[in-house]
């Protein structure tokens, strides 16, 4: 039965839950030990009801069972189905499988605290904290005969081994003025003592400024260009020197983006950062800044933006509300892909070219995208 136990995988106590029937009684059956049931009565049915859980034929092994263990059924008035005759029985024997104990408890004791105490650590515990405060003892000793000052009284006076003077030989300050020195001892009392005959060492600094802003340095008297020629009269494309030394560089001709009627533009530079987003109004401008690569522009309103190269007029961007796109804002780029227009063609820039009589607008102030 023990054997068809473990085949099935279950325990003692898997047996009770399922069965009903006590974890020791089941283990007596396994050891055929008749003395842990208190009457004799019940044994045959525990038997075959543990047969039949484990597939097993309940008479064959009942008959086994009585074989092992020298069992035999009473009738109920015999002298061996007396409840009292098993108790003795079961308290004579000797209890060899742990199992077979009815008063055995399947739940560990509790240990109490003192089972957990072993007297080696206790002495180890004992031995550090021994330690701990000798060491403790000793350094607070050190520090009080550190700190321990002892005063002796000597016969010799001390004697002065060197006289140090950081303003020893300074020549105190002149008497510039004889009225002066005659009012210091009233007007000015002490302080005015002091001051006077003050050594030099400790006047005040005289700050003397520079020699003046760098605005008033002239660069035809001081620098790179001392002593050059006169500056040649500068035209629109820049000024050299007499010795042919360029000190104004060539203006590139200017582009602006012209909004006629509202419309929204947009530039961007050669690597796809935007530089100007907007909705221009009718008549407003923006000045593109010079990059070493042309700028991009894009437009959602074409037929409403113009471009001013160098103060003329060309385009539009393109005819009707359209949106145009990657328009290289460059000079080149635009005199070659579009014609200077005729104001006339234009109503909206008629007018505008009209308000301006001729004077290049302010162009607008570029702004965060």
């Amino acid at each position: 039965m023990r054997g068809e136990r473990a085949t099935l995988g279950k325990s003692l106590l898997d047996v009770q839950r399922e069965l009903k029937i006590k974890a020791t009684y089941i283990a007596a059956i396994e050891n055929a030990d008749v003395s842990a049931f208190e009457t004799p009565g019940f044994v045959a049915g525990y038997v075959r009801s543990y047969a039949r859980y484990l597939g097993m034929d309940p008479d064959w092994a009942f008959a086994r069972f009585s074989k092992e263990a020298n069992f035999t059924v009473a009738h109920g008035m015999s002298a061996s189905a007396a409840p009292q005759r098993m108790r003795e029985q079961r308290l004579q024997s000797d209890f060899a499988d742990p199992l077979a104990n009815p008063n055995l408890s399947f739940i560990p004791r509790a240990e109490s605290w003192l089972h957990r105490i072993e007297p080696g650590a206790v002495g180890s515990i004992a031995v550090l904290v021994a330690l701990i405060g000798a060491i403790g003892y000793g350094g607070w000793s050190v520090l009080q005969e550190v700190q321990r000052v002892q005063l002796a009284p000597v016969d010799q006076a001390p004697v002065v081994v060197a006289e140090i003077d950081p303003l020893q030989g300074a020549k105190p300050a002149p008497v510039r003025d004889a009225a002066r020195s005659a009012t210091a001892g009233s007007a000015g009392g002490a302080e005015m003592i002091d001051r006077l005959y003050r050594p030099q060492a400790l006047d005040v600094p005289v700050m003397v400024s520079r020699d003046g802003p760098i605005a008033a340095i002239d660069p035809r008297s001081a620098g790179a260009l001392a002593g050059s020629a006169t500056t040649a009269a500068a035209g629109p494309e820049g000024a050299v020197a007499g010795d042919g030394v360029q000190v104004v560089a060539d203006v590139q001709p200017g582009v602006e983006v012209l909004a006629v009627r509202p419309a929204w533009v947009r530039v961007s530079s050669a690597d796809g950062t935007v530089l100007f987003e907007k909705i221009l109004d009718a008549g407003e401008r923006y000045q593109v800044p010079p990059l070493e690569e042309a700028a991009v522009f894009r437009t959602g309103n074409s037929g409403a933006v113009y471009f001013l190269v160098n103060g003329v007029t060309y385009g539009p961007a393109a005819p009707g509300a359209n949106v145009a796109k990657d328009i290289a804002l460059s000079a080149e780029a635009l005199t070659g892909k579009y014609a200077q227009v005729d104001p006339a063609a234009d109503d909206d820039l008629a007018r505008i070219m009209t308000a301006d009589a001729g004077a290049a607008a302010a162009p607008v102030q570029q702004a965060a995208p």
